[in-house]
């Protein structure tokens, strides 16, 4: 089944990583891509406000940033304050986080030590109008990258908080097409209206290499389309986010990429 439209589809940086944030803006805004998600590393020493009006007066909403999170750093509080205000300033609704882990400690201590600083985390956000949202990984990063593996993880740490209205989830296909309790965690989202992001790319087989490697959409085992029919059954009216780390892609030309990237939208989106 194909669709004929972009309707809904963003695109984060980091898909098309060799342009800066100027340049994503303004060859998304010339491919009539929708929407934006901006990574930091884009924003270094330049003015997030500036950035965000940037996009908008090419056209394009701003969704959400990537990523805060990574809460055993020793600088974790002031990294992630500095996220929410880059996001504020952006004009991005969204702070996704991405929660880190200790690989020296048991992961259900690490989930309580992620729970904390999300907590602490909170007003701080709140005061700023931004939304946190945990997003589970693959357990493949159950070392260091995060500690939040399910879903349903992700709304534990919520549940733990008593269900603050501005933490909630971003769900990315990559790393949670492989739950038998997928779709009961999405349904459970949207009785809870904690459903603030959803990430779409696809898991090659073989991959070969496990952060480096996603596809386009189409290209793996993903049943990405029936997944976005749960999300959207959930109620969720956000933006379908292109999140690919790819080598592969990385290496050729952005502008016939970005061309795959719409082709791919349209086809299995």
């Amino acid at each position: 089944m194909t669709h004929d439209t972009l309707d809904g589809l963003a695109i984060h940086t980091v898909t098309t990583r060799s342009w800066s944030a100027g340049e994503c803006i303004k060859h998304y805004a010339a491919a009539g891509i929708p929407a934006i998600t901006f990574w930091r590393d884009v924003l270094d020493g330049r003015n997030p406000e500036a950035i965000g009006r940037q996009a908008r007066d090419a056209g394009l909403g701003v969704v959400s940033v990537a990523r805060g999170g990574f809460f055993f750093g020793s600088d974790w509080e002031d990294d992630n304050k500095l996220a929410v205000d880059q996001t504020a300033a952006l004009g991005a609704p969204v702070l996704v986080l991405v929660c880190g882990a200790d690989p020296a400690l048991p992961l259900e201590e690490s989930r309580k030590i992620i729970t904390e600083r999300i907590g602490m985390l909170l007003g701080y956000a709140q005061r700023r109008n931004v939304l946190l949202a945990i997003e589970p990984l693959h357990p493949m990063y159950a070392d260091t990258r995060s500690a939040i593996n399910t879903i349903q993880q992700a709304h534990d740490v919520c549940d733990a908080l008593d269900s603050p209205a501005n933490l909630g989830l971003a769900l990315d296909v990559y790393h949670t097409w492989w739950d038998p309790a997928l779709e009961a965690g999405i349904r459970k989202t949207g009785a809870t209206n904690r459903l603030f992001a959803f990430h779409v790319c696809d898991w090659k087989v073989p991959t070969t290499d496990l952060l480096n490697d996603r596809g386009l959409m189409g290209e793996g085992c993903i049943p990405i389309r029936k997944i976005r029919g749960w999300v959207e059954e959930s109620g969720f009216q956000g933006f379908n986010e292109v999140e690919i780390f790819s080598h592969t892609y990385w290496a050729q030309d952005p502008h016939a990429y970005l061309e795959k990237i719409k082709e791919a939208y349209k086809k299995h989106v």
